[in-house]
């Protein structure tokens, strides 16, 4: 039985004569309506309010069955800088390859397979589209509720599971190590997101967001985000989940190869720490401090990009404010992190009901804002891909979309 929610099917790929036909007759019995009802039924049309777009005229359609983008430039990429005039790609429009998520974050590209994974938090699963033929199908069920993925530099897949509060990273024979659930003998709260080091290390957050009933589970009573008890959190949950209480603050980690897991950043310098990445060089890493979690007491994010120099001892000094991602008054909040081979750090854009600022960000590497993409649900995450790494993904609210461009990004998926 086919799950409606996986394939995001354009019926008229397959029946069109049909639809057609279809299409005619309804448009023949809304003349008739109209012509009966007069002005009436046109005064009660033209005050209904209609959805929110990033577009304001022409209202955009980006499924299949909206009209093809005859523009040269897309009217939602933004250039706020001639410097983003070389990254994007003029004839290139944004797509919305998938829809049907309750919740998708951690978009990750295999290179060797070429497909893209992410998560769907609250269904508890990761989704594979193929690019081959557009093929999207559910790829890991359980998933620990995962939210952040990656793949290092052999290939393997690394997710962090809010569920289970670890890291685990997927072998190449198909066995599953867990790579990091506790530190200083405390469990970890909800790891986010993670980034391979060419030194075979991985750096990830651990913010608390995974201590909600929608994206994991809450704490067992007496917890942060349970402090009242009155909620259950076993309830439809494995044995074994439910029963631990969050013990850390919320900080960012390196896992040495050994095993070790060490801090790296305190949450008093980024709290609630976010997406992270590395410059192209690795001698920045960029953190993103979002707002409070769940029964969150710490000092809470300010929705900013902080950034890091990274000595050769693995080391951060100089932290400082990379941006604070307002944009005319607006908190374009940040969550997923990449760099591009320049070394501009492409930021996914939470604005809430701000609409036509949720999106991407395109900051150059002195913090300048120099580019914009609009899309139409709150963006969580991105990553690029694509056989040559020129594509951009982006993981937004219940959607994937994706846009060509005219660089490349890097490090690994």
């Amino acid at each position: 039985m086919t799950d409606p929610t996986v394939h995001d099917h354009d019926p008229t790929e397959t029946q069109p004569a049909i639809l057609s036909r279809r299409r005619l007759i309804h448009a023949a019995g809304l003349g008739a309506l109209a012509a009966a009802t007069g002005p009436a039924f046109a005064q009660s049309t033209a005050n209904r309010p209609s959805p929110p777009t990033t577009v304001t005229s022409p209202p955009r359609d980006f499924s299949r069955q909206g009209a093809p983008t005859t523009y040269f430039w897309d009217p939602d990429v933004i250039a706020l800088d001639p410097a983003f005039n070389g990254l994007a790609q003029p004839n290139a429009a944004i797509q919305r390859i998938w829809t049907g998520g309750l919740w998708v974050e951690g978009p990750a590209w295999n290179a060797q397979g070429r497909y893209l994974v992410w998560s769907d938090i609250p269904r508890n699963r990761q989704m594979r589209w193929i690019e081959d033929d557009g093929h999207v199908s559910v790829f890991r069920a359980p998933s620990g509720n995962s939210n952040g993925n990656s793949f290092d530099f052999q290939g393997r897949q690394l997710s962090c599971e809010h569920l289970n509060r670890r890291v685990v990273r997927y072998e190449l024979d198909g066995s599953a190590t867990v790579l990091a659930d506790s530190f200083d003998g405390k469990k970890l709260n909800s790891p986010n997101d993670i980034v391979a080091h060419p030194d075979g290390s991985y750096w990830f957050t651990d913010p608390p967001y995974g201590g909600q009933l929608y994206e994991g589970a809450p704490d067992a009573p007496g917890g942060p985000s349970n402090a009242n008890g009155k909620i259950n959190p076993r309830l439809g949950q494995p044995p074994g989940i439910g029963l631990a209480k969050r013990e850390l603050p919320t900080n960012t980690y390196r896992l040495d190869p050994s095993g070790r897991v060490e801090l790296v950043v305190p949450e008093s310098q980024v709290p609630d720490p976010n997406g992270l990445c590395f410059s192209p060089d690795f001698k920045r890493l960029y953190i993103a401090s979002t707002g409070k979690g769940p029964g969150d007491t710490g000092p809470g994010g300010k929705g900013d990009i902080h950034v890091f120099d990274v000595g050769a001892d693995n080391k951060l000094s100089n932290g400082r404010v990379f941006s604070d991602c307002m944009l005319d008054g607006v908190n374009c909040g940040p969550d997923g992190l990449r760099c591009d081979v320049e070394g501009n750090l492409w930021a996914s854009s939470n604005a809430g009901r701000n609409v036509g600022y949720n999106g991407v960000n395109v900051f150059n590497p002195a913090g300048k804002l120099i580019g914009r993409i609009r899309l139409p649900e709150v963006c969580g995450n991105i990553c690029f891909g694509g056989p040559k790494r020129n594509r951009l993904f982006m993981a937004a609210s219940q959607s994937i979309y994706a846009l060509y461009l005219g660089t490349q990004g890097a490090g690994p998926g």
